[in-house]
């Protein structure tokens, strides 16, 4: 084998390449990542998940602080220093990447490189220096997403998440007045996160409810939730940005504008495809790339994971599609399928909101007969301790079965009690099953099985 011949080419070397590609390398096999960045952990570490949740942490704490009734927080946080500690943050997890891909040696190769899909098992690839073609057995396609740019009159005036959470971003002082255009959780996050860092904050939603797509019982418990200061725009359609940050806007026909000091644009993200993707039939009428439970694509030697499916955007649904398409690749046959069903997701706003599985209308839809159980979090004792007691958990399961189908949970500590749930419908648990689980005292786990304790 020469320098142009690998057992495995990723496009791309985020959470749905690096997972597989070290999988591989460990059994033995050559492997090489090409990624325009040249750096692993692709958009979540340079400008998503972790950034940004570094930032959030830092506006709980505080917000944390000015909740208590015997705390006194007038002075408002460093916000600088908050994004010279993130910066840190992102720099020490780059690090500790490349000591990762560093201890597999000559196994594996990292090149920043543009990638072009030529056939089933050739790449070619550009960087600065140079134009190679290179082959593999495998071709696994993780090539992320990108912000996605609607046709608003005077974009350029206005930010994204980039400009907020990048490696020295361009934003590192808060605004006195924010408006953020998307209502989708990009733009809910940083609402509440910088609303709880003392700004003025609006937002923008074409669409009548905030997180559009989503179960509108869900978007509205969470809606209710917001802090009041919050302003929400709904049905508003923005048309022009000025280079005065004023926000020109329709809703109801009438025209009307909003006076900022800096606009997010925050109207989401879509899959980035890799050059070639069309030529090789890889895309359905719509453009998008077809995708199998195992990662499989219309070509047997390739397989996609991440971003790209435009399935769940998440660093960990990611990972664990890569590690299918590794699986699958090392038995020569698909043993490894990813259920979403199973994969949870967390909104990190104020409050919190997370979910897994169906719900209601989602059981509904499929004509299953449903039960659901709740528990309020005004009765549990860490969120009355916290002095947070809004929120709730809510589970969704089969009538007959008792089979615990899905779960959401608005509230304090969402993302962590979510996981458990998740491994619950993993497993195939009843509602009776989680009822019998000792959720320890005091956290707000104990509102799981309190809930499901209401059914049995």
């Amino acid at each position: 084998m020469n320098d142009y011949e690998y057992d495995l080419i990723t496009i791309g070397a985020g959470g749905g390449a690096y997972p597989a590609a070290f999988q591989l390398a460990r059994t033995g096999q050559r492997v090489l990542m090409l990624d325009p960045k040249g750096v692993m952990s692709g958009n979540c570490l340079a400008e998503g998940c972790v950034p940004s949740k570094t930032i959030r942490e830092g506006a709980e704490l505080y917000r944390g602080i000015r909740t208590m009734p015997y705390f006194r927080a007038e002075t408002p946080p460093d916000y600088r220093s908050m994004v010279a500690f993130k910066d840190s943050v992102q720099q020490l997890r780059y690090q500790q990447h490349d000591q990762e891909l560093a201890s597999l040696g000559d196994r594996i190769r990292l090149i920043d490189g543009i990638a072009t899909l030529l056939d089933p098992h050739t790449v070619a690839f550009e960087t600065k220096s140079e134009a190679k073609t290179v082959t593999a057995k495998y071709i696994l396609l993780a090539s992320g997403s990108d912000i996605s740019m609607p046709p608003i009159k005077g974009i350029e005036h206005c930010v994204t998440s980039r400009d907020l959470f990048a490696v020295t971003p361009t934003v590192t002082e808060l605004p006195a007045r924010l408006a953020v255009i998307g209502g989708g959780y990009i733009g809910l996050e940083v609402a509440t996160m910088w609303h709880a860092l003392g700004v003025d904050v609006t937002v923008f939603e074409v669409a009548d409810q905030l997180l559009p797509g989503m179960d509108p019982d869900f978007a509205e418990l969470v809606a209710k939730g917001l802090a009041q200061g919050i302003g929400v725009e709904l049905g508003a359609e923005v048309t022009e940005v000025d280079d005065r940050h004023r926000v020109k806007y329709s809703k109801l026909g009438k025209p009307s504008f909003f006076e900022a000091d800096l606009v997010l644009l925050a109207t989401g993200r879509h899959p980035v495809l890799p050059l070639g993707a069309e030529a090789l039939g890889l895309l359905d009428e719509r453009g998008r790339l077809i995708v199998g439970p195992g990662g499989t694509t219309r070509e047997q030697s390739i397989f996609a994971a991440g971003d790209i499916t435009g399935t769940q955007m998440l660093f960990h649904a990611a990972t664990r599609e890569s590690l299918a398409v590794a699986r699958n690749i090392l038995a020569g046959r698909t043993v490894d399928r990813v259920d979403p069903q199973t994969i949870p997701a967390t909104i990190f706003t104020f409050p919190e909101a997370a979910w897994v599985g169906s719900t209601r209308a989602d059981l509904i839809n499929r004509g299953i007969e449903t039960v659901e159980v709740a528990a309020p979090f005004d009765h549990e004792a860490r969120t009355q301790i916290l002095n947070e007691p809004y929120g709730e958990v809510r589970l969704f399961g089969d009538a007959r079965s008792g089979r615990l189908l899905g779960a959401w949970v608005v509230g304090e500590e969402a993302g962590q009690l979510i996981g458990e749930l998740a491994t619950a419908i993993a497993l195939g648990a009843t509602i009776a099953d989680v009822a019998s689980i000792a959720d320890q005292h005091p956290l707000a786990h104990e509102a799981i099985s309190r809930a499901a304790r209401t059914l049995v």
